[in-house]
């Protein structure tokens, strides 16, 4: 298993196991992770589990797609670590991962 630790908009962390293979999107709807809402349910068609990667695991997380990059467009205060949750795909690379949620969602 893979842990993955959300810190939500005023800074609380929770750390979930997550399985590699599975999506950060998935873990988090999963462990029931305030502040993302995954309306689409993973199928990149909205910005509701947008989420700040962690800058130490920026690289690891690997870059947007042209895709999502356009539906980064419908998320709330984009950074250049923003990412979709659901395009981030757990892999034991990842273990340890952070990632940081807007206090609102696209």
């Amino acid at each position: 298993m893979v842990k993955i630790t959300f810190i939500d908009s005023v800074g609380e962390a929770r750390s979930v196991e997550a399985e590699p293979g599975t999506t950060v999107m998935e873990n988090a709807i999963r462990n029931a992770i305030p502040e993302i809402t995954a309306e689409c349910g993973g199928g990149c068609a909205c910005a509701t589990c947008h989420v700040y990667v962690d800058e130490a695991w920026k690289g690891l997380a690997g870059a947007p797609s042209d895709k999502e990059e356009d539906m980064l467009d419908f998320a709330y205060n984009v950074q250049p670590n923003s990412r979709l949750s659901c395009q981030i795909k757990v892999t034991e690379a990842l273990d340890g991962l952070v990632v940081i949620t807007p206090d609102r969602q696209g």
